[in-house]
C-alpha cells in the first residue's frame, strides 16, 4: 500500500466562519501543494461538521488534478468519511484510537498525536497508521500545550517507530532540518509556513530539508490510501 509521503505534512488550519474570508482555504491548500505538499490536513477548530463539509467540497476541485496527495480530516471521522477524506487526525482527547480504526474502512488513514513515549507506544500497538510526536520546541499554536519533548526524544523514537513519525510543535524553517536530520518522516507546521509572505516558498524549503535527508527505508508499516 501507498505510505505517508515524507516531507511537509501540510496544514489547511483556517478559522471558523465567518472569519474566515473566502477562498481561504483554496488558496492556501494551493500555495502548500505548489511548495511541495503531498499530504494535506483540514483543521478548523470549532467549526461544525456541516461547515467543515462545504470546506471539503471546496477544496475537491483542486485536490482532483492531484491524485496523489492525501487528504486527512482533523480531529473529526464523521467528516472525514463522509466527505470523502483519505484519513483522520486524531488528538488524545478526540475519539479512541481503537474505536476509529475499527469504524474506518480498509485503507483508511488514522494517525494520533502523541506528545510522551508511553502515548507514542500506544498508538502503535493500537494500529496507527503514523504518529505525530511533540511538541518538538515550545509552540504558540495551542493554548494549552503539552511538555516540550526535545529532539533527542524524537530521534529515538524515531528509530524504533515502525510506523512514520510526524514532528510537531514550533517548527521553524531553520529547525525543519533538524527534525529531518533526527529521522522524522514528515513535519506539520502552521505558524512557519501558513504566516510566511511566500507560503509556497516556505513550503518548498521544508520539502527541501526532507528532500536532503538520506530515507532511512521507514515507513514499514501503513494502510495509506491513494
Amino acid at each position: 500500500m501507498p505510505t505517508l509521503p515524507r516531507g511537509l505534512y501540510g496544514m489547511v488550519d483556517l478559522p471558523p466562519s465567518p472569519l474566515r474570508a473566502p477562498g481561504a482555504a483554496v488558496r492556501l491548500a494551493s500555495a502548500l501543494l505548489a511548495g511541495g505538499a503531498k499530504v494535506l490536513q483540514l483543521r478548523i477548530k470549532g467549526a461544525p461538521a456541516a461547515e467543515m463539509l462545504a470546506v471539503l467540497d471546496e477544496l475537491r476541485p483542486l485536490l482532483q488534478t492531484h491524485p496523489e496527495v492525501l487528504l486527512i480530516v482533523n480531529d473529526r471521522l464523521d467528516v472525514a468519511l463522509s466527505g470523502g477524506a483519505h484519513g483522520v487526525h486524531l488528538g488524545q482527547t478526540d475519539m479512541p484510537l481503537l474505536v476509529a480504526r475499527r469504524m474506518s474502512p480498509r485503507g483508511f488513514v488514522v494517525g494520533i498525536s502523541t506528545h510522551d513515549e508511553a502515548q507514542a507506544e500506544a498508538a502503535i500497538a493500537g494500529g496507527a497508521d503514523y504518529i505525530a510526536f511533540g511538541p518538538v520546541f515550545p509552540t504558540q499554536s495551542k493554548s494549552h500545550p503539552d511538555p516540550v519533548v526535545g529532539l533527542e526524544r524524537l530521534r529515538a523514537l524515531c528509530r524504533r517507530s515502525p510506523v512514520p513519525v510526524v514532528a510537531i510543535g514550533g517548527i521553524t524553517l531553520s529547525r525543519a532540518a533538524e527534525v529531518a536530520a533526527a529521522g522524522a518522516w514528515a513535519a506539520a507546521i502552521i505558524a512557519a509556513v501558513n504566516h510566511a509572505p511566500d507560503v509556497a516558498a516556505a513550503a518548498a524549503a521544508v520539502t527541501r530539508c526532507f528532500a536532503d535527508q538520506p530515507s532511512s527505508g521507514r515507513p514499514r508499516r501503513s494502510s495509506a490510501a491513494g
